[in-house]
């Protein structure tokens, strides 16, 4: 099995991607830090591949999985991992640069990445795209806006692919964790702020990356006549909440 993991170089990418190695696999980890995918391919071995490219510029993604060598090539699993949130502002006050790079890594990234693999995988006759979504994507909070429409994105973009390769044999899943702990997310949403990052998670047990990694490894290794369409995960300290209202 060949496994390509976007955004391995921190959180669920690096954890997914670790995950697959440990079983076997052969893993492409993308990103833009080299050195972190160096030192990964270091401690992983020549069973890894490191490929770094920003796959939210369509350019740079269609060199770097067109040049793939002949043995990673025949890529079986995409995990669309790259992605995150920036900002926390209301929308009327939120900065479009934040809004313009979360499109590109939510959005374009997995579009460019989807696209350019899927003929190889329709001519195998196998393939299996995972893409990582979110609970945001389905339930809204104040300063979602647009990382929570992205992930909407992400939900009904896995559902369509569904629909268009019915008989084809490949396989779609939507991964949509909830608050989960332990990695970047927080830190880069609060652009490198510690204290509003941490307190995200205090008194908590978020999920963690393995947990993450352990879901979409069990998703991709089921029997081949098995897809399994969305895995949503909460930690047991979050549940949905009463919709809001506003009194006075």
């Amino acid at each position: 099995m060949t496994v390509l993991v976007t955004g391995a170089t921190a959180g669920f990418g690096l954890a997914i991607a670790k995950k697959f190695a440990a079983d076997g696999a052969k893993v492409i980890g993308t990103g833009r830090r080299a050195s972190r995918l160096e030192d990964l391919a270091k401690e992983l071995g020549s069973e890894f591949l490191p490929l770094t490219f920003d796959v939210g510029k369509r350019a740079e993604a269609e060199h770097a999985l067109s040049t793939l060598p002949p043995e990673f090539s025949d890529v079986d699993v995409l995990v669309n991992n790259a992605g995150g949130a920036l900002g926390l502002d209301m929308a009327q006050t939120a900065n479009l640069d934040d809004w313009d790079a979360m499109i590109a890594s939510n959005i374009s990234g997995l579009v460019y990445c989807t696209r350019l693999l899927l003929p190889g995988m329709i001519e195998r006759k196998r393939g299996h795209i995972i893409n990582l979504g979110s609970i945001a994507g389905e339930f809204p909070y104040p300063g979602g806006n647009v990382y929570g429409a992205a992930k909407a994105f992400v939900h009904q973009f896995s559902n369509n692919l569904r629909a268009d390769l019915l008989g084809t044999g490949l396989r779609v899943t939507d991964v949509a964790p909830g608050l989960s702990g332990g990695t970047e997310f927080s830190q880069v949403r609060f652009k490198g702020d510690e204290k509003k990052a941490a307190a995200v998670y205090e008194g908590t047990q978020p999920l963690t990356a393995e947990d993450i990694a352990d879901a979409v490894h069990w998703v991709a290794t089921r029997p081949a006549h098995v897809n399994i369409n969305v895995v949503q995960m909460m930690p047991t300290c979050q549940a949905y909440g009463p919709l809001a209202v506003k009194r006075g």
